[in-house]
């Protein structure tokens, strides 16, 4: 995925050019997938959404949206956003059969089985990086740009215009937080 073409064609899009956005998905959904598969990664089984879906709904939500974005980090900003938006509806929806139906899950952890990844409680995640959320609405971009974006840290650091050493302390901090937060 070459850089100036998702610049250009983000042009195109706030220029009103239709075909640019089907462009722009076209040129980046490989790479969307490819997050939102690593975001799946070590998910209990049952979990219904795939990849695909993760993607083909963020896909509706960026459609649905305003296409003004002004920038590659304003982009995948929001289709970051989106695939976290996504993952959330989809474990308030699992969340609440759990309740209704009176079903005991079980996990590989229940099961002291070893995974390559942890299971991440995803609606305890929305909650922690809301509340982080009101302390800075940066250290919330950072996390949503590395773990649901997948981004490395320079490349955040390119895509918000910090300097790598701000970034790192950023992550640092909100990583930190979550942390304890998510497990008091």
């Amino acid at each position: 995925m070459d850089r100036n073409d998702v610049s250009r064609l983000l042009d195109e899009v706030r220029a009103g050019d239709s075909r640019a956005f089907e462009s722009l998905i076209s040129l980046v959904y490989d790479e969307l997938r490819r997050i939102a598969a690593s975001l799946m990664h070590g998910r209990a089984n049952g979990h219904l959404l795939q990849p695909t879906a993760v993607v083909n709904e963020a896909y509706l939500r960026l459609v649905s949206g305003p296409n003004t974005w002004d920038n590659r980090a304003h982009f995948f900003g929001a289709a970051a956003r989106a695939m976290r938006q996504v993952l959330m509806a989809e474990a308030t929806r699992r969340s609440a059969q759990k309740r209704e139906g009176g079903l005991k899950r079980v996990t590989f952890s229940d099961l002291n089985v070893a995974t390559d990844a942890p299971e991440v409680d995803l609606l305890a995640l929305e909650e922690a990086m809301t509340a982080l959320g009101r302390i800075d609405e940066r250290f919330t971009r950072v996390i949503e740009l590395r773990y649901f974006a997948g981004c490395s840290l320079e490349e955040i650091a390119e895509l918000t215009g910090r300097s790598l050493a701000t970034v790192k302390r950023d992550w640092a901090y909100a990583r930190a937080w979550l942390f304890e937060r998510m497990t008091a």
